[in-house]
């Protein structure tokens, strides 16, 4: 079993800048491949982000494409979400996910655990 806990959600003007992190804690994190997902109000969730065990291959949605970053400290059994140049279209509530097989995934089928999700709220 693996608990995840998202933090770093809020406010923030359109242009601004958040860090999302997320808290592992239960089996060995340090060998899973992570994801970020959001869903906003009304819609499906979908896929932003993910990083492989070790952080050396990452795999992004188009629309954050060089304005998120993913990566992880695995000493501290923790993923990172870095948000930049925010949109009001980012608001939403943001997931991180824990897979048990090996392999970037944008499927949510693909992942085994989930966080409780954090909100972030981009104002015009």
């Amino acid at each position: 079993q693996v608990q995840l806990v998202e933090s770093g959600g809020g406010l923030v003007q359109a242009g601004g800048s958040l860090r999302l992190s997320c808290a592992a804690a239960g089996r060995t994190f340090s060998n899973r491949d992570m994801g970020w997902f959001r869903q906003a109000p009304g819609k499906e969730r979908e896929f932003v982000a993910a990083i492989n065990w070790n952080g050396g291959m990452t795999y992004y949605q188009d629309s954050v494409k060089g304005r998120f970053t993913i990566s992880r400290d695995n000493a501290k059994n923790t993923v990172y979400l870095q948000m930049n140049s925010l949109k009001p279209e980012d608001t939403a509530v943001y997931y991180c996910a824990a897979r048990v097989r090996v392999g970037l995934r944008s499927s949510q089928s693909a992942y085994d655990y989930w966080g409780q999700g954090t909100q972030v709220t981009v104002s015009s």
